[in-house]
């Protein structure tokens, strides 16, 4: 099978790229296989991080891609269809994970559709694997170009249930399935627990430091993802909690900054080790070792790339019920939800995690999931979907 991807790959960073990489070697294995890049992913003043791309510091596998779609030029997207035909691919795979990549993509996908139509090959495939279908953070705008989008793919890949869920509430005919985020393995083996803490700064006798319980918030920083939520609940746990969070913000921290320096804070304040950066890869590993459990407050949530991290390294999590959370943690097993969203909800749910000491039981759920979760078997269910179509 000939199969084009598009979407972002090296020099562009995070999940999504990682996550793309992954799986072009993955099905390079089996297929011939193609990238193409964006030349330009957002404008300059849509993107609230540091950088859209990989720096010095950074140790991203480099990936050979054709840069060719400029999302926010339409002069572009009759080009990106071109070169794509070109290639001349049984299938083109884009990622959609928010309502702004729409025209640019579901354009492309029709357009080389009608070409490669013209040459012949009426059996083309365009396949979307989807984080989301509406975004977290909703607009307007964001059914009706997920709409048009969903339209113009043959088949439709989500990532968990309540995606899936989401599809069928805007599309109901479309030709879909679930195959779950599998784990990222990018990171290293993990390290031993003493020294990761003390290289995340951590003071004290040897005894004194591994006798801490270590809470990890790890990720880019947004609102929905519920930060001021576990700040909020830090006050509520006992001394003997260290929260660590590690991660950019997208958009002011302000909100952040002033519960960690109000009055109420100040009794912990010595608790929180705040790392307030993009975590290169090479880094990752430090930061999951150090941590007795990873805490996603999320307001909302879909799948998380951290859920998968964080079984990697055989760390459970604590994470309020929504979404896809509510399968991947509740229901399989690998930590606890909490009662609800609310600092004293997540505050309530660490203590009976530590309380229960149920990890054993946690960490052989993990090592199930972790059986079903390899890139291979993500890019056979992929194959056998393409095939169906």
């Amino acid at each position: 099978m000939r199969i084009a991807i598009l979407s972002c790959f090296y020099p562009y960073r995070g999940g999504i790229s990682q996550f793309n990489t992954y799986l072009l070697k993955e099905l390079s294995k089996q297929h011939t296989v193609k990238a193409f890049n964006f030349k330009r992913q957002y404008p300059g003043f849509l993107f609230p991080g540091k950088t859209q791309k990989v720096t010095d510091q950074d140790d991203a596998s480099k990936v050979d891609s054709t840069p060719v779609l400029d999302t926010a030029n339409p002069l572009t997207y009759g080009r990106t269809a071109k070169a794509i035909a070109e290639f001349e691919p049984d299938v083109l795979l884009t990622r959609y994970w928010m309502s702004y990549f729409a025209p640019s993509l579901g354009s492309v996908s029709s357009k080389a559709a009608r070409i490669l139509k013209r040459k012949g090959k009426a059996d083309f495939k365009a396949v979307a694997i989807a984080d989301n279908i509406v975004p977290h953070e909703r607009h307007f705008f964001d059914i009706p170009l997920a709409r048009y989008f969903v339209r113009r793919q043959s088949g439709i890949v989500t990532l968990s249930h309540a995606v899936e869920q989401e599809l069928r509430q805007i599309c109901p005919n479309a030709k879909s399935i679930t195959i779950p985020h599998p784990l990222y393995s990018n990171f290293g083996e993990k390290t031993d627990p003493l020294l990761a803490r003390k290289l995340l700064g951590m003071k004290g006798s040897d005894q004194e430091i591994m006798g801490r319980r270590v809470l990890l918030f790890f990720g880019l920083i947004r609102e929905y993802k519920g930060l001021d939520i576990l700040l909020e609940a830090l006050p509520l746990l006992g001394g003997s909690y260290t929260l660590v969070v590690a991660g950019e913000c997208y958009g002011s921290f302000d909100r952040y900054r002033q519960i960690i320096d109000s009055e109420r804070f100040a009794p912990v304040r010595s608790n929180l080790i705040l790392v307030d950066r993009y975590i290169p890869d090479s880094e990752v590993k430090n930061y999951f070792s150090a941590a007795d459990v990873s805490v996603l407050p999320y307001r909302s949530a879909t799948q998380s790339g951290i859920s998968s991290i964080s079984w990697n390294f055989d760390i459970p999590l604590i994470t309020t019920p929504v979404g896809g959370l509510v399968e991947s943690v509740g229901q399989a097993g690998t930590g606890m939800l909490t009662a609800g969203i609310s600092p004293r909800d997540v505050a309530d749910t660490v203590e009976k995690y530590f309380a229960e000491n149920r990890k054993e039981e946690y960490l052989y759920n993990i090592s199930q999931l972790k059986k079903q979760l390899s890139w291979e078997t993500f890019a056979l269910k992929l194959q056998d979907f393409i095939n169906t179509l």
